[in-house]
This record gives C-alpha cells, sequence and structure tokens, in this order.
C-alpha cells in the first residue's frame, strides 16, 4: 500500500504532532512519502525529509493556508502519485482542508483515529463516537483511504542515518479555486507548548475563580513542567481562560504523556477531549468527582492548598 503523510506546519517549523501521522502510516506500510505545502518551505521540506520521501510544493499562491487551495493540490498529488492511504494529525487544519481533499478524491475517510489492525489483510480502525462513551471498530471501503490520527497516539519515527530524496511538485496556479478569499492570520506568540502537541498538560477548572489565580497555579505549574496549559469548557464560559485552551468535547482533543487535572470534575464532554491521555493525574476536594475514575493518581484536596505545595516540592528538588 502506497502511502502519503501530510505533514502540518506553522510555516517556520514542522508541527511535532505530525510525526504521531507518520508513526501510523509506518505502522501501516513501508511505502511512505511525506508532502510539504506552502512558500518557503525548504528547510522543513529538508526535516521532512529525514524521515520519508518528500514532496515539496513550494508556491506563492500556497503561502497561506486557504483551504480550497491547499486542499486542491493535496488531491492532485495524491491522484498522480497514486497514494492508496493519506494520513494526516486530528487538528483543526486537517478538519478544514484534509476533509476537503477527501469529497473531491471521493474517497473513504475516518477522523480522530486512536488505534489500528490489520487481519486478513484488512486495516481495522479504531475511533471514538458519541463523545468518547465508545470506541467503534471500523472499515473503509474504497480508495484513497484518508485517515487523521490524534496527537501522541503513535510513536514519532527515528530518522534516518541519511535525508531522502526531495522532488518539488509543479502547482498549476491558473487550475486553483478563487473561491475563498484570505482575510489573515492572528499569530499569537506564546512561550508554552501548544496544548495539542504537549507531552505533560496541566488543566484548570471550575475550582479556579479568577485568571489571576488561573495563571498562578496552573501556569505557575506547567511553566515548572514545561508543559501546556488547559482548561474546562466551565472556565471558558465564565471568561477566566480563552476558548483555545479550552479540551473538550468541542475543544482540543489533546493524549499527551501525562495530563494533569486540577479542579476538574470529569464532564463527560471535557473526558471526550483528554481520558486518552498516557498517565492521568488529577486533583479534587470531592472525592465522587468522575474524574477520579479515570485517573491513574488522585488527590483529594483544594487546589488553593495543593497546588501551591506541589510545585514547592518541585522546586525544592532542584
Amino acid at each position: 500500500m502506497k502511502a502519503l503523510v501530510l505533514m502540518e506546519h506553522d510555516g517556520a517549523a514542522l508541527r511535532r504532532g505530525s510525526g504521531a501521522a507518520l508513526g501510523f502510516a509506518r505502522a501501516i506500510t513501508e511505502d511512505v512519502t511525506v508532502l510539504v505545502l506552502g512558500e518557503g518551505i525548504a528547510a522543513m521540506t529538508a526535516e521532512a525529509a529525514k524521515f520519508a520521501p518528500a514532496l515539496a510544493a513550494d508556491n506563492a499562491a500556497l503561502a497561506d493556508p486557504v483551504a480550497d487551495r491547499w486542499a486542491h493540490v493535496i488531491a492532485e498529488v495524491v491522484r498522480t502519485h497514486k497514494a492508496e492511504l493519506v494520513v494526516a494529525t486530528a487538528t483543526t487544519w486537517a478538519k478544514d482542508i484534509v476533509g476537503r481533499a477527501a469529497g473531491l478524491l471521493g474517497g473513504a475517510m475516518a477522523s480522530d483515529v486512536i488505534g489500528h489492525e490489520l487481519k486478513e489483510g484488512e486495516l481495522r480502525l479504531r475511533r471514538p463516537m458519541f463523545a468518547g462513551a465508545i470506541i467503534a471498530t471500523i472499515t473503509l471501503k474504497g480508495s484513497p483511504q484518508i485517515i487523521t490520527v490524534r496527537s501522541s497516539v503513535y510513536d514519532i519515527p527515528e530518522p534516518a542515518a541519511t535525508p531522502f530524496a526531495i522532488k518539488a511538485v509543479a502547482v498549476d496556479v491558473a487550475a486553483l479555486p478563487n473561491d475563498m478569499e484570505f482575510e489573515g492570520i492572528d499569530r499569537r506568540i506564546d512561550e508554552r507548548p501548544d496544548v495539542t502537541e504537549a507531552r505533560i498538560v496541566v488543566s484548570g477548572g471550575r475550582a479556579f475563580k479568577s485568571s489571576e489565580d488561573y495563571e498562578r497555579l496552573v501556569g505557575s505549574l506547567a511553566d515548572r513542567l514545561g508543559a501546556a496549559t488547559g482548561s474546562s469548557r466551565a472556565l471558558v464560559d465564565a471568561g477566566i481562560t480563552p476558548n483555545s485552551l479550552q479540551v473538550g468535547q468541542t475543544g482540543k482533543i489533546v493524549a499527551p504523556d501525562l495530563y494533569l487535572a486540577l479542579g476538574i470534575s470529569g464532564a463527560v464532554q471535557h473526558l471526550a477531549g483528554m481520558k486518552n491521555s498516557r498517565v492521568i493525574a488529577a486533583i479534587n476536594q470531592d472525592s465522587d468527582a468522575p474524574i477520579f475514575e479515570f485517573s491513574d493518581f488522585g488527590l483529594i484536596g483544594d487546589v488553593y492548598e495543593e497546588v501551591p505545595r506541589l510545585i514547592e516540592q518541585l522546586n525544592s528538588s532542584q
């Protein structure tokens, strides 16, 4: 099976989550090629070529991630290279662009995949449904098969000792659709890792009463651990944290190595976004909070008392 992996980037560097897509593809087949799109992408393509033969669609018309244009180019590359499997990371970018490409290709698509098995030559995929209440095993009929996988679920492969070849992809600018008009990107500088790619996520819930308290406790602990910060929907609705930090069914889906849930009760909506984390640790003063049913480690206590103690212990262990 010939696979094409879409390498997502932020305009300056490849996103770590793309490694999970690459890991998934490698678990299925050895015939893997990666694709990088954009303008001025030479350095990112060279980085991608450490893992597999790389295709570079480098053109000024792709400078901005306009969904219909990028989807058109992806579909053309899939057709030209006769890829049977197309893989990307399950991100907002993929929801917008990869879904469009799947429609153009008339292929079969599965999103948010968290596992797979090959049985009797058939690829079976596992993905959550109904807010994570069940894990469904599905198969895709038709070709190509377009799949997005959760970041952190699959390990990033080791780079090759010698980089693979890079091949330029010709972009027919005249054939690109112009149904969408690009207005701009609000790029915010954040020294903390992206919540969808971080190995450790520290999230706060309803227990935090203000933005200042959240930053003083959740933010400080995250900085001490080199972690990303997240939050429950309750804090977003209260205006304490921005929507970009919301973890859950209607927010970001994360699966870090360690998820710290501070003052989060464990509503189904929130659990859908983080319960596949490798290790979950929770602090909550309600001993009956549902979050404890999904936690590997739990501490019953007030976050306003326990988090400062935890930070103090971490500082004293330096």
